[in-house]
């Protein structure tokens, strides 16, 4: 496949396109040993040798990237009233990274970013049943009553339960229980409403994991990195699991 050579640039992060074409234009750039004249030019992504300052760059067709959303931004690529998680990303210029999944406004924790829809759609796919861990202060005691409902599935007011969920009890201060919840399913507000239906709130909520990705300690809120080759190996060893359902 053949880009653009500011195109090409952009993607692997050399800068904007208004910044890479100055680039050109000084000369800094080289395809097959030759040194760019116009950022129009036609490269390919996987045959030609393209060096900017000397330096080869390799393309990538896909990135993947572990972030640590903050509360108060969007699981989005736009929005008009809020931050989005993409605009945290800032050593990258590619155009066609996105979320996985979505976290409420309030809502930290733990997304991929990637540009890999197919990696993306057998995460999300509900039958795939992918088990996401959150961590929640709740407001309420909560006991082994709620730890076998949950187990059990609850009634959220849809057709149907939850599926079976995996509450744990960390421990209960001031009638504010800790606890983590595993769940396979990705409803919307599923956590929020499945203590709403045992009559208690949530008061904060992290995703701590999903599927084989487990958020690092030591990743602040809106920090990011890309995954590690352990890490992505083990997404993608889920792959040929996909047809089985």
């Amino acid at each position: 496949m053949a880009l653009r050579l500011d195109k090409y640039l952009t993607e692997l992060g050399a800068g904007t396109r208004s910044e890479v074409k100055k680039q050109i234009k000084a000369g800094l750039v080289t395809v097959n040993g030759a040194v760019a004249k116009k950022p129009e030019q036609k490269v390919d992504e996987t045959g030609d040798e393209v060096c900017l300052r000397g330096e080869r760059l390799l393309y990538t067709a896909f990135e993947y990237y572990l972030f640590h959303k903050p509360a108060g931004c969007v699981s989005a690529t736009q929005d008009n009233m809020h931050r989005t998680v993409m605009d945290y990303l800032s050593d990258t210029a590619r155009g066609d990274l996105f979320p996985v999944g979505r976290l409420d406004l309030d809502t930290e924790g733990l997304l991929l970013i990637t540009n890999d829809g197919a990696l993306a759609h057998a995460l999300l796919s509900p039958s795939r049943h992918v088990a996401k861990t959150y961590y929640a202060r709740v407001q309420g005691v909560v006991d082994e009553t709620d730890v076998n409902l949950f187990k059990n599935g609850v009634d959220i007011g849809e057709e149907k339960l939850t599926r079976p969920a995996d509450l744990v009890i960390l421990g209960c201060k001031a009638d504010v229980s800790e606890i983590t919840l595993t769940i396979t399913e990705g409803k919307f507000h599923q956590v929020k409403r499945m203590f709403e239906a045992v009559g208690k709130k949530v008061l904060y909520l992290k995703r701590i994991s999903m599927g084989p990705l487990v958020l690092p300690e030591d990743l602040a809120p809106g920090a990011y990195r890309k995954l590690t080759a352990e890490e992505l190996a083990a997404l993608k060893n889920e792959q040929p699991k996909r047809n089985e359902d």
